[in-house]
């Protein structure tokens, strides 16, 4: 099953975040993002920027940072305890924060302060995406130090929108008759999003296509019929 609020936010902060460490003069695989929000959209993104190459992961929910530590009754939560959080910290999400690279987050309003925006690493990522109303604002963010904001509304910069995965997922997999959408498609496609952004043109407020750039379903459609008729050849 694909389903556009899980993996279809999932592609779209992927490619999001692709650019935002590129711009930050940083790399994936060096850094620690933390996700506040671990429901059904938090998880499938979290799943997501392991398999993208992310260094280090850390989940935030009511009860606070994820560990190996705790029992949780949550399925989907005692699997995702396993697959991040490498120095098994525990804590609050202010905890979590501390010299963080990036912050993504699908919960709900006001949740992250200037303090919090202020302990994080050099040059922070943060895409908080509770609409309407995210976990800090934009104008808050930057006055905080915060380097990239990408939000899910489109009157600020680097709206972090869905809308960018369709139809060009679809198309591309119906084009090819694929049989299911795979996790290369996936990564394909967020791949395909972040490269319509060139490097000569990339900037703290311009990381993400926009949603009405035309350009975009056709680059996601492509990609992905690439990566179905590649998995099929091996």
């Amino acid at each position: 099953m694909f389903h556009d609020d899980q993996h279809g936010t999932a592609i779209v902060v992927g490619a999001a975040l692709i650019n935002a460490v590129k711009c930050a003069g940083k790399k994936l695989g060096d850094i620690t993002a933390v996700i506040n929000g671990a429901g059904s959209a938090g998880i499938a993104i979290g799943k997501f920027l392991l398999n993208l190459g992310i260094g280090n992961l850390i989940m935030v929910d009511l009860c606070g940072i994820i560990n190996r530590d705790d029992n949780y009754e949550n399925p989907a939560h005692a699997e995702i305890a396993k697959l991040t959080n490498k120095n098994n910290i525990k804590g609050a999400l202010a905890d979590a924060l501390k010299g963080a690279d990036a912050f993504v987050g699908v919960s709900k309003p006001n949740l992250v302060t200037p303090e919090m925006v202020k302990s994080m690493a050099d040059k922070p990522i943060l895409f908080p995406m509770a609409n309407p109303n995210p976990e800090i604002t934009y104008e808050l963010a930057k006055e905080s130090g915060a380097y990239i904001v990408g939000t899910g509304r489109s009157d600020y910069p680097n709206q972090i929108n869905n809308v960018l995965v369709f139809p060009g997922v679809f198309k591309g997999a119906l084009s090819v008759r694929a049989k299911a959408i795979t996790e290369d498609m996936k990564l394909a496609a967020a791949k395909a999003i972040a490269s319509l952004v060139p490097d000569d043109k990339l900037s703290p407020e311009y990381i993400i296509p926009s949603a009405l750039d035309k350009s975009v379903a056709d680059a996601v459609a492509e990609a992905v019929a690439a990566s179905w008729q590649l998995e099929a050849r091996n």
